[in-house]
């Protein structure tokens, strides 16, 4: 009786509506999302393959929606995910300097100063000359900057009152994932190491001849995307057309909501797709064929 007593009471039952009559979307439930971060622990030992690969996410695909939306800074239920990565920043998240090298992320280097950080989140070159570019949003120089450093204090500071202009030129994310299997779970697992934000003007003002050197210079930093996921984690994404089905950011990624295309792998050239496919038709052939190989894999490592 006792441990009916006890189950009952862990159970609390939430009215759909409040005492107002409205209804309640945010529940209470949600204050311990941070809770719901799950991540497994994959034994070196266990895994038996790996290949990395690098994705654009395009915000103007339709099913992205999610991650782009609302483009103001100033709404009371939703941010998007470039204003939860300024908030994470401010909040003291790590993020790390982009390498002119190599589109790659270094996270074993030191990570950005706070003196450095409102230079990370400047979308505009204010000695560019955009007049050819009918596209382009132009911003002040004096308002270039998301973020501000207090060097007084030593905190930082957001001044998001020019968001929307310069949301809307982050058009795209390029992440970092691993495909590998582990054998422990007998199965094939994908897991995001890193993002980066793009400035899309940046890509799309450069010679089409430079597509890797255009993709290098568009983005603006490195996150560790574990180092974002207790972020994430707390925001929903804006719904769509049904305002109870509801995913947090977090989920949106690990059910790999999103959609993107394949842009590079490992491999011992270290070379990507537009190194050596120019022509678009190419281009697509060489993403299929990658994702045709990794879908492959798992499937030839059984017998039916």
């Amino acid at each position: 009786m006792l441990g009916v007593i006890s189950a009952q009471a862990q159970h609390k039952v939430i009215s759909f509506f409040d005492e107002m009559g409205t209804a309640r979307i945010k529940t209470e439930e949600f204050s311990q999302a941070h809770d719901t971060i799950v991540s497994v622990d994959h034994r070196i030992d266990d895994v038996i393959w790996a290949r990395y690969v690098y994705r654009i996410i395009d915000m103007r695909y339709k099913q992205n929606f999610p991650l782009y939306f609302p483009t103001k800074s100033d709404d009371a239920d939703y941010r998007n995910l470039f204003k939860v990565i300024a908030d994470a920043v401010i909040d003291g998240m790590p993020i790390y300097e982009k390498n002119m090298e190599t589109i790659k992320p270094d996270f074993k280097q030191e990570p950005l100063s706070k003196e450095m950080i409102p230079m990370m989140f400047m979308a505009d070159d204010p000695t560019a000359d955009y007049s050819d570019d009918p596209t382009h949003f132009d911003i002040e120089s004096s308002d270039a900057m998301l973020i501000h450093y207090d060097s007084v204090n030593d905190v930082l500071s957001g001044h998001f009152y020019r968001f929307e202009p310069i949301v809307r030129n982050q058009l795209k994310y390029l992440i970092q994932e691993v495909v590998f299997f582990d054998k422990h779970t007998s199965r094939l697992h994908t897991k995001i190491m890193g993002i980066a934000p793009l400035q899309s003007d940046l890509i799309t003002t450069r010679d089409n001849s430079d597509i890797m050197g255009s993709l290098r210079e568009s983005i603006m930093f490195w996150i560790p995307f574990d180092k974002l996921r207790p972020y994430i984690a707390m925001q929903y994404a804006i719904p769509s057309r049904n305002e109870v089905r509801r995913v947090t950011y977090d989920e949106f990624f690990q059910k790999r909501l999103f959609s993107s295309y394949i842009v590079g792998e490992g491999n011992m050239y270290n070379r990507w797709i537009p190194d050596y496919a120019k022509q678009p038709e190419d281009i697509k052939k060489e993403q299929e064929r990658i994702a045709a190989e990794l879908l492959n894999f798992e499937q030839d490592l059984w017998e039916y």
